[in-house]
């Protein structure tokens, strides 16, 4: 017993120390930034004419950094798969809940949806984007869960399934046919850029609502059998 609170003991501090060793490290390396840098705005806006996205932000994400979204989606799908693995034994339809959550359930989710409508078409001209789509919807979802509406405990049909995966394959899809025009992944054709991002900010905004909704439902389900 002795033997077991030593070791734990142990592994807290290493966890501790490496947790202070990441944070000096970050610490030292914003400190050690110039003051009044500009960062990388100036080449970002030079290069947007390029990329067919007027948006800054959505064409980081798109075009100049598009490995790391990529990596991104990938591990929210990762995450999404790793947490739904938890869940144990049948699912069983949830109870409604209360007349609050039923009204803002029947008033709120349609405009939610309209919301994230507006950002994911926005997000090419002005601040919104696949992510703030997909959060919007999430949170939809999870408000028609928490009310008792419409939405299963737990899905595993293909369509769920094609869902969560819709964002990581619309990347990798894109990629791979980019590389037989231009010869490098996910290097956008210009005349075709206006038209690619679009789909991608599309599946990526329906991968990140059901990866979200789906962990909460998860978490919560494993939850409810631990209580019981």
């Amino acid at each position: 017993m002795k033997t077991d609170r030593a070791g734990l003991r142990s592994l807290r501090a290493a966890l501790a120390a490496g947790i202070v060793i990441v944070f000096a490290g970050l610490a030292a390396t914003v400190l050690s930034l110039p003051p009044g840098a500009e960062g990388l705005s100036n080449a970002v806006n030079e290069a947007l004419a390029d990329s067919g996205i007027p948006n800054p932000v959505t064409a980081t994400l798109l075009d100049f950094r598009s490995y790391d979204t990529l990596l991104e989606i990938a591990v929210l799908l990762l995450a999404a798969t790793a947490v739904r693995s938890i869940r144990r034994g049948t699912a069983k339809p949830m109870r409604a809940g209360d007349e609050i959550l039923a009204f803002l359930g029947h008033v709120l989710v349609p405009v939610m949806i309209l919301i994230a409508g507006y950002l994911l078409m926005a997000g090419l001209d002005a601040p919104g984007g696949a992510f703030q789509a997909g959060a919007t919807l999430a949170a939809a979802g999870v408000l028609l869960v928490l009310s008792g509406r419409r939405i299963p405990l737990r899905g595993d049909g293909l369509p769920l399934r094609i869902g969560l995966a819709l964002g990581v394959a619309a990347f990798v899809t894109t990629g791979i046919a980019c590389m037989l025009v231009s010869d490098a992944f996910l290097d956008y054709p210009g005349p075709y850029a206006a038209i690619i991002l679009p789909m991608l900010e599309l599946g990526v905004s329906v991968s990140v609502a059901l990866a979200l909704v789906e962990m909460f439902v998860s978490v919560m389900r494993r939850s409810g059998e631990e209580q019981r």
